[in-house]
């Protein structure tokens, strides 16, 4: 009886550590893009943390986790056009366009369907 049931334990033992493993190479080029779209995501997200926006985009009736919510569904190519854009502003410049920018690409998602923040736009079907 003894040895049945250390049999059976060794062999559960033995099941569990050929657990099968998975591995990939990584490539730079892509560890490079991800670590740049992380860093453009957080660029952004810290640019949505400013009081003055912030308050912009209350004033158009947008919360501030909405906005929040919005830019983390952002595509890749999107956030990078909105940072590009943010920097072609003169320093202490129009904060306002950068948020009407983001208000009109809130509305485009809204329109194509992606969201359903703003009550006034129906999505196309």
């Amino acid at each position: 009886m003894r040895k049945t049931i250390a049999m059976s334990v060794l062999l559960s033992l033995f099941s569990l550590i050929t657990l099968p493993v998975q591995a990939a190479m990584v490539n730079t080029k892509q560890l490079v893009q991800e670590q740049s779209m992380a860093a453009e995501r957080a660029k952004l997200s810290s640019m949505m943390q400013r009081e003055d926006v912030q308050a912009q985009f209350v004033q158009m009736g947008v919360s501030p986790d909405d906005v929040q919510q919005r830019v983390a569904s952002l595509t890749d190519a999107e956030v990078a056009q909105l940072n590009h854009q943010m920097e072609q502003i003169p320093a202490g410049g129009d904060v306002l366009g950068v948020v009407v920018l983001i208000f009109l690409v809130f509305i485009v998602t809204d329109i194509i369907g992606a969201t359903d923040i703003f009550p006034f736009v129906h999505p196309v079907d």
